[in-house]
């Protein structure tokens, strides 16, 4: 049926879908690059976070601020994994995104974990300080909510394919 349409299409159809297909990649490879160097700026970052939390035999927010750094550069990792998939074939898959959001959450969680430990660790308990635990607590549940959904998707999308691949996985399979 795709061969109809081609051959119904005009010179001129043809023509332009190849710019904007061409137009499409070279944005995408664009974007890829950007990606790579944010993400070997974001490694060198985290491993001199990780060289200073070293030696200074860092503390929990030393050693949260390394794994917060090692999740956001996991977070674009993923991404640049999916602008790749996507070039190679044409088709956009939502299971990366779910795993981005899903780290993203973790990482709001570790955050949100360490606001509260230091609130609750405080001498001087006020008011104040009760509201904004609460709200944290309000939070993390409503973050495990999202986490336990976005599991239970990605735990849906892999039963649902019909080869039994991951989402992303480019060997191709007979007929394909």
């Amino acid at each position: 049926m795709a061969d109809r349409d081609d051959e119904q299409q005009g010179p001129l159809t043809r023509i332009a879908s190849g710019i904007f297909l061409h137009t499409e990649h070279t944005i995408y490879a664009a974007l890829g690059l950007l990606l790579a160097i944010t993400a070997l700026t974001a490694l060198i970052d985290a491993a001199g976070l990780t060289w200073e939390a070293l030696r200074a035999l860092g503390g929990a927010e030393k050693i949260l601020e390394v794994i917060d750094r090692l999740l956001f550069l996991l977070m674009l990792i993923e991404i640049l994994h999916t602008v790749r998939v996507s070039m190679r074939s044409g088709k956009l898959t939502c299971e990366p995104f779910l795993i981005v959001g899903l780290i993203a959450s973790i990482r709001r969680v570790l955050v949100i974990t360490l606001q509260s430990s230091e609130i609750t660790h405080a001498k001087d308990w006020s008011q104040e300080k009760q509201a904004l635990f609460n709200a944290s607590m309000i939070e993390l549940g409503v973050l495990a909510g999202l986490i336990l959904t976005m599991v239970l998707a990605i735990f849906m999308l892999h039963r649902a394919r019909d080869d039994g691949k991951p989402a992303g996985d480019e060997t191709t399979s007979s007929g394909s």
